[in-house]
């Protein structure tokens, strides 16, 4: 990849540090979707996951590079540290893909080196080097990431990054891991690799940065005022602590902002060629699909994508729009495909319109589940006079979260509650063996209750730490989604559903919610991280944080 691609490249970590959000684990199916819309919007770079933390891991780069990874799709990037069972394991899971890349890291902040590499300055140095050249003789395309880049010491970073480059890395990432500089900070950090690297023209400066002082974006378009031409980042910002830089953010800012950033990309500030290829249009549904599928909901006020993005409630404000929208939007609403679909299908719809309406949201579902969600579909029709988009992502994101092989499905879930009654449920589960289980139980409300018959059944120790209902569409007869977080041994497990009845759909959240829990107990975690660590699955606390 040239030094400078004349344009700002994006890398989307949403389903590798975005997945690392607590609770928003991600199941096969739904990585593919995530996978397959990215691709959609135009994302240069998808970060799959890193291989070597687990089986599953693995195994999700590798379906998302033989599915996604066409000649005309983006490349596919896995995550490796540097010691060469993480690369050799990485490059394993990129290899179906046209476009692959190798994206391995070492801590180069003193803090980290005393603390957690227990390493010299010289063998941090020598590994660099080392693991990047491995790495090369793998795969072509290969990024080099300085871990916790913005609290190193800049002199020791030149040497370490001179010398990726010098073994072969094309992309030297640049992470503020810990969302601790500024933006004048930052750019200037960025200036001084371009002037203190002697071979810094041979790569790419790509930078990766976390908000946790609310300052990611900025740092970022900093960055790119002093070099930077890739930016990684998430969907709607998710990601460790405070989440990531904000896809959306950042392109938008960049599209409507264009004659400002175009001189610090060589080109006349009055030039209309975009900034980057993201397909803007695609960024709504994007964010939806994401933010369905993680169970992480988009805070109204979130810039670009919240539900008050465009709404105006003062009434100088809504003059003003009235008699001309630039008064006070600078962004069309259909730029970012934002559009009132509000109703798109009905009970008299066939199956030929429902996948066709599935697929413009950004979902492609195999034959089976495309029935069981049609079914669906036809039951909730039955109930409900108009179906919205927003119903139809609350059915399919349920039935895409189900895909993993479930413990247990629910059956039945009946209660009964009132002013003078004790709220009582009754539950029944089917087990992976075919058997039903059937346990009673009385709580302080109807969900409750139906809580505790579940935990009776399932037996597994855990913790409700989070509850959340909200209507899916407008009206009376409006799906209700919930989505609820069981904490078990320090992990978070989320779980959703969407269903008119709000306790059947709070019964569902909490079983998918419990699948995971189980499936999470099933896997064989490790100890604690003593580099580098045996084939495994590799426990929570020992994934990257770049």
């Amino acid at each position: 990849m040239a030094r400078d691609p004349g344009r700002v490249l994006i890398f989307d970590t949403t389903l590798r540090d975005g997945e690392q959000s607590p609770g928003a684990s991600l199941n096969l199916e739904e990585k593919l979707a995530i996978a397959q819309q990215l691709s959609r919007l135009g994302v240069d770079i998808i970060e799959a996951g890193f291989p070597f933390a687990s089986p599953g891991d693995f195994n999700a780069v590798q379906r998302i590079a033989q599915t996604v990874g066409t000649p005309e799709g983006p490349v596919i990037c896995g995550l490796a540290r540097a010691a060469k069972g993480d690369i050799k394991a990485c490059a394993d899971a990129v290899a179906p893909a046209a476009h692959r890349r190798i994206h391995t890291f070492i801590a180069t902040s003193d803090i980290h080196l005393e603390h957690k590499l227990r390493k010299s300055r010289a063998e941090v140095l020598s590994i660099a080097g080392e693991m990047v050249a491995y790495a090369r003789s793998l795969v072509d395309d290969i990024e080099f990431s300085c871990e916790d880049a913005g609290r190193s010491d800049p002199d020791f970073m030149y040497q370490v990054i001179e010398a990726a480059i010098a073994a072969g890395a094309t992309t030297i990432n640049i992470p503020d891991t810990v969302g601790y500089t500024t933006p004048s900070e930052f750019g200037a950090l960025i200036d001084g690799i371009n002037r203190n690297v002697p071979n810094i023209d041979q790569a790419v400066i790509s930078v990766h940065g976390h908000n946790d002082l609310g300052l990611a974006v900025a740092n970022f378009l900093e960055a790119v005022k002093n070099g930077a031409r890739q930016l990684e980042c998430t969907i709607n910002g998710i990601g460790e602590r405070a989440g990531n830089a904000s896809l959306e953010e950042l392109v938008m800012a960049m599209h409507v902002r264009r004659s400002y950033f175009n001189p610090f990309l060589g080109r006349e500030a009055s030039s209309s060629e975009p900034l980057t290829g993201i397909r803007t249009e695609e960024i709504y549904k994007t964010s939806r699909l994401v933010s369905n599928l993680t169970g992480m909901a988009v805070q109204p006020n979130k810039a670009i994508v919240g539900a008050n993005a465009f709404a105006h409630e003062s009434g100088i404000h809504q003059d003003g729009v009235l008699k001309n929208r630039l008064t006070y939007e600078i962004i069309d609403a259909r730029t970012i495909g934002l559009a009132d679909n509000r109703i798109s299908l009905g009970k008299l719809s066939g199956r030929s319109a429902f996948r066709a309406r599935l697929e413009e949201l950004g979902y492609n579902l195999e034959r089976e589940d495309l029935d069981d969600a049609f079914a669906r579909f036809k039951e909730l029709a039955d109930r409900k006079r108009e179906i919205s988009d927003r119903d139809l992502e609350a059915i399919v994101s349920e039935q895409v979260q189900q895909q993993d092989q479930a413990t247990y499905s629910l059956k039945l879930v009946q209660v009964s509650t009132g002013t003078s009654l004790q709220p009582t449920a009754t539950v029944t589960l089917v087990n992976s063996d075919g058997a039903e289980l059937t346990e009673a139980a009385i709580g302080t409300g109807p969900v409750d209750a139906v809580c505790q018959a579940l935990n009776q059944l399932a037996r597994v120790p855990n913790e409700l730490v989070e509850f959340s209902v909200k209507s899916v569409t407008e009206g009376i007869d409006a799906m209700g989604e919930v989505t609820i977080r069981l904490r078990a041994e320090g992990v978070l497990y989320s779980g959703h559903a969407a269903d008119t009845d709000i306790v059947v759909a709070s019964a569902q959240a909490f079983v998918n919610a419990l699948n995971r829990l189980v499936a999470g107990h099933q896997r064989s975690p490790l100890h604690p991280q003593k580099a580098p660590l045996p084939v495994g699955d590799m426990a929570p606390a020992d994934r990257p944080r770049l």
